[in-house]
């Protein structure tokens, strides 16, 4: 299961990111999961829970930002939601040869509050997977 994986990594970099000489306490982090990042929300939640313990983030709660997966054909400018199993053939023109995906493969952290903290800290990193 890659999602602890994906738990322990966030739980790291969210600790790495603390303040200097802050004894804060997370509260929130906030993922940006792309439909085809491969990881089932469900999981990951339970995970994250998981991972947290004993740290600054137990308790803290986990809120995943769903990005859609979207396919563009340079071929004839054509954009469409390529499904699951990705079908990256353009559905206008046929052309499978000059397709990118737009978005959908995301896996960022995107927000972290902090209980002393007034705000969230934003945070564009995306999540680096060692495991």
């Amino acid at each position: 299961m890659h999602e602890m994986s994906i738990a322990m990594a966030v739980v790291g970099q969210v600790e790495e990111a603390a303040p200097d000489g802050a004894a804060g306490i997370v509260r929130r982090v906030e993922l940006q999961v792309g439909e085809l990042a491969g990881v089932v929300p469900d999981s990951l939640a339970f995970c994250f829970e998981l991972a947290c313990a004993g740290t600054v983030l137990e308790g803290a709660e986990l809120v995943i930002a769903p990005v859609p997966a979207r396919a563009h054909c340079g071929a004839c400018s054509g954009e469409w939601a390529p499904g699951m199993p990705p079908d990256l053939c353009c559905p206008a023109c046929g052309k499978a040869t000059e397709v990118a995906l737009r978005s959908g493969r995301e896996l960022r952290i995107l927000t972290v509050t902090w209980e002393d903290a007034p705000e969230a800290a934003p945070c564009r990193a995306p999540i680096s997977e060692e495991a």
